[in-house]
């Protein structure tokens, strides 16, 4: 089922799992979103949001490559870009200013993850 919400929306996908990356991307390019990534590192998300590149939303793996994205979460909150994590770690280990933000915890069925997004969008869409 594709979720019309999510139709043209520009998601960052970070996470440094091929497999996941991939399923991820697949998912949501089937509710016809725009990919953007995946990438792996913190630094390739940190350089894509600093670019200028329009992300409407975003999903975040808390470990990339070993280094942990809460600065990646640090920029797309600066600017006001809805993200949620999608995790293996539990809540305790995501920093308290985040706890408003959706926690998928892994493995998820590609139904959680389009209804974490849809919450995160405005209401006019």
């Amino acid at each position: 089922m594709t979720e019309a919400a999510l139709q043209d929306c520009r998601i960052l996908i970070a996470e440094d799992e091929y497999l996941i990356a991939t399923d991820l991307a697949e998912a949501l390019t089937q509710d016809n979103a725009v990919i953007l990534g995946p990438v792996p590192r913190v630094a390739d998300a940190l350089s894509l949001i600093e670019s200028g590149t329009r992300i409407d939303l975003a999903v975040l793996d808390v470990n990339l490559c070993g280094d942990m994205a809460f600065p990646v979460a640090d920029a797309l909150a600066a600017q006001r870009i809805p993200f949620a994590f999608a995790t293996g770690y539990d809540g305790w280990a995501i920093p308290a200013r985040f706890a408003n933000v959706p926690r998928l915890v892994k493995p998820f069925r590609p139904d959680r993850l389009r209804s974490a997004l849809k919450s995160l969008l405005p209401p006019s869409r």
